[in-house]
């Protein structure tokens, strides 16, 4: 079922608006701002049949609380909601080049929101998280992910190594990122059906999600450090831009 929740932001309202039209009910501007980005969002709205309005600040202040705005907030339908049982045809549909992210423990919505970008300019297939234990998919995440949460398949996980085990079984071969691995990450081939796995910003990966993993690597860093000391939005753009980089070279 679609879920009705407000967006806030100018990147996350215009990525809603530009690529999930049909699924933004209707954008709340903030009566008389000059910023031009706003003036840019309420045109190409108007374009898409998008109902618009220009409303006071407080109305907006109300409508998302906390949550900085910069003038814009959608109401926005959700198209789809995604479960363990949907990564079945999403593996199948990928070809044998599915790209799986698997977040273990991401606490802080910036953090997500950002893994979540980087993924979906990536062309990750899904994203895998933890139901407990970890943030979910909040209004906070949606703006900081510009868009990408509502854009990218995210599935939340009752039982994350349980989940872990399913991908095994469609053939995904998933590799766990920690520091005290043997094997460099820029060694191994991410050009088949992958998950790479990152643990959440205090911890690293759980004791069960490293023993589901079928190779644990790491991230070589001539400066000293290990996995766990980069923020875990930096490590998962590294890790999915070199699958990135891997398929386009190979497709050449």
């Amino acid at each position: 079922m679609s879920t009705k929740q407000w967006i806030a932001g100018i990147n996350a309202v215009s990525a809603a608006v530009e690529h999930d039209a049909e699924n933004v009910r209707e954008v709340l501007i903030e009566a008389g701002a000059k910023n031009p980005r706003l003036t840019e969002i309420e045109a190409q709205a108007r374009r898409k049949d998008i109902d618009v309005r220009r409303v006071a600040t407080q109305a907006l202040d109300g409508v998302v609380g906390n949550l900085r705005h910069q003038g814009v907030v959608a109401r926005y339908a959700a198209a789809k909601t995604y479960s363990e049982n949907d990564l079945q045809g999403l593996v199948e549909a990928a070809e044998g080049k599915a790209l799986v992210l698997v977040l273990d423990g991401v606490q802080d919505p910036h953090n997500l929101g950002a893994c979540l970008r980087s993924a979906a300019a990536a062309g990750v297939t899904a994203v895998i998280f933890p139901k407990d234990k970890a943030v979910q998919v909040n209004a906070t995440v949606r703006k900081t992910s510009a868009g990408a949460a509502d854009s990218i398949p995210v599935i939340p996980a009752t039982n994350l190594a349980r989940t872990m085990r399913d991908l095994q079984q469609m053939g995904v071969w998933i590799y766990g990122l920690a520091g005290e691995a043997d094997m460099s990450f820029w060694s191994i081939d991410l050009r088949g059906n992958v998950a790479l796995v990152l643990g959440g910003e205090s911890d690293g990966l759980r004791r069960l999600t490293r023993e589901n993993c079928d190779q644990l690597v790491k991230i070589p860093m001539p400066g000293g450090g290990d996995v766990e000391s980069l923020n875990v939005s930096v490590a998962t753009g590294v890790t999915l831009f070199e699958a990135v980089r891997q398929r386009s070279v190979a497709a050449k």
